[in-house]
């Protein structure tokens, strides 16, 4: 049985469903201790690290990483395609470009964002209460900070220009206006960098909590997307890779989606699940609130191959590992490991994927109809059909993993001039025993250039992170640079780059009329 260390702590403030978070009217009995109010909670280490596990609830919740953080990622990508008509209408609209502002799966995530962010906020305003373990508050506050700086990243880059909350919102007139993209995006880079001075480093009893390695990941991750690319290697370098700290690519590329091999030295950042057995998934805890953290993921369900089998892979993903079914001498091993095919074994080996098992649309792959779906963080691997197609699963969302690392630090080297430099990152991804791709250069990518370097990092990102909700932020910080010679997604313009506002924060918010 895997562990599971962070659980649900008490819920630090009035939760809202929109950006300005304030607590309700109703008085509560002071004499009560079941019933707590700020003015006598958070008074001990133990109260201020239950009120840092809720952040962490909130991001597990299925309004962010269990469900909808996934979703938003990638129908803004051009890493999916529908699965079929049982698509839902609100996710289909994401995915051909008409957002409004009323879409729930967005309003989800951007409600979610500002709980995170509420909660955090919360944790900082009335961590200094607490005086009985400086340790333990030092590290929940900088935990706080790593969490609220991974939502100001998330919202700087998918809307853009948003409001800042960096204390708790006591009133409707603490609303605040939009800030600059900019500011936003400098507000996460403040929180990361507090962060990454104060948090220790991975230990196999904190296993689901921030570390020093994911907050500087994170960071590079921020100061990729704004353009500061000295920024982004240098936090990116402080990522330890030797020691009891250190992370490395695993030997096995699956290790990284499999339920068996959560926590390796590749994962940085992992969002922890609880499988519950078959349609047991928590629809009540969109912001992760409850007596018990074991929360499930339902991505099993939504992209399954047995199952709804919502998204599946584009034809461009599809298409973009080298020389898949072509006859040739080396495959890239990637496409198997990361996409289900009909004639594919599931369940240990023993049972055969089917066009008939797979419900829905067919794809082109080299101008050839196939029946293709995800097969990342799917658990068929090891389960029947019957048992693995309606179950939502415990299977670790993994957030940033050392692969990725590789490949911004190879962008970084490639916009900083050092083009031998980034064409080496590229090949330590490519070198993975599982992997064993040749090395750049090859025929298809020669690395002469720096174009050419461009156009193997873009392969060598797809191929490596396909169906991991990083493609749509890359895209629209590759876009501004240049490095699409054609428009990856048919619906772009520059009205549609960011995600409307919610209508609802539209109407409660007047700084934002």
């Amino acid at each position: 049985m895997k562990r599971k260390y962070i659980y649900v702590g008490i819920l630090a403030a009035g939760i809202a469903t929109t950006g300005v978070i304030v607590s309700c009217n109703k008085e509560l009995d002071t004499a009560n201790q079941n019933k707590p109010t700020n003015n006598t909670y958070f008074s001990s280490a133990s109260e201020i690290e239950a009120s840092t596990n809720a952040i962490y609830s909130a991001w597990k919740g299925f309004n962010l990483v269990a469900r909808e953080w996934f979703f938003l990622h990638d129908l803004r990508s051009d890493d999916v395609a529908s699965g079929g008509p049982q698509l839902e209408a609100p996710r289909r609209q994401i995915l051909l470009g008409v957002t409004d502002p009323s879409n729930p799966v967005m309003n989800s995530v951007w409600n979610s964002l500002y709980v995170v962010i509420n909660r955090a906020n919360t944790v900082l305003d009335y961590a200094p209460r607490a005086t009985d373990n400086a340790a333990v508050v030092n590290r929940c506050v900088a935990e706080a900070k790593f969490l609220r700086g991974w939502a100001y990243y998330e919202l700087a880059s998918q809307w853009g220009s948003v409001p800042i909350y960096t204390k708790t919102a006591a009133s409707p007139t603490d609303v605040q206006p939009k800030s600059p993209q900019a500011a936003v995006f400098a507000q996460a880079v403040k929180d990361l960098q507090d962060a990454a001075a104060v948090l220790p480093g991975k230990s196999a009893t904190a296993l689901g909590r921030a570390t020093k390695g994911a907050a500087y990941a994170m960071l590079g991750r921020t100061l990729l997307q704004t353009g500061d690319y000295a920024g982004a290697k240098a936090a990116l370098l402080n990522i330890p890779t030797s020691g009891a700290d250190g992370y490395a690519l695993t030997d096995r590329y699956l290790d990284n989606f499999e339920e068996e091999t959560e926590f390796n030295k590749e994962s940085i950042l992992e969002v922890i699940f609880v499988d519950k057995g078959n349609n047991n998934f928590n629809w009540g805890s969109g912001t992760g609130d409850g007596s018990t953290a074991e929360l499930t993921t339902i991505r099993n369900q939504e992209y399954n191959p047995v199952a709804w089998r919502n998204l599946i892979p584009s034809d461009r993903v599809l298409n973009e590992y080298e020389n898949t079914l072509t006859g040739a001498a080396k495959n890239d091993p990637r496409y198997g490991y990361s996409i289900y095919q009909s004639g594919d074994t599931y369940n240990k080996g023993q049972s055969v994927l089917t066009d008939g098992d797979q419900g829905g649309e067919s794809s082109k792959l080299r101008g050839n109809t196939v029946k293709a779906s995800w097969r990342k963080f799917m658990i068929i691997y090891k389960e029947s059909k019957d048992a693995a197609g309606f179950h939502p699963g415990g299977n670790n969302q993994r957030i940033i993993r050392y692969a990725e690392v590789l490949l911004m630090l190879a962008e970084c080297e490639l916009e900083t001039g050092n083009l031998s430099n980034a064409v080496s990152y590229l090949n330590q991804v490519r070198s993975r025993a599982s992997v064993a791709m040749p090395s750049y250069p090859t025929a298809q990518y020669p690395v002469t250039t720096k174009t050419d370097v461009i156009k193997a990092l873009l392969h060598e990102k797809s191929a490596e992170l396909a169906g991991e909700e990083i493609r749509n932020i890359d895209i629209l910080r590759w876009r501004k640079k240049g490095y699409f010679t054609t428009e990856p997604l048919s619906w772009y313009t520059p009205a549609k780059e960011f995600l409307p506002i919610p209508q609802s924060e539209l109407d409660n918010n007047p700084k934002l009329q």
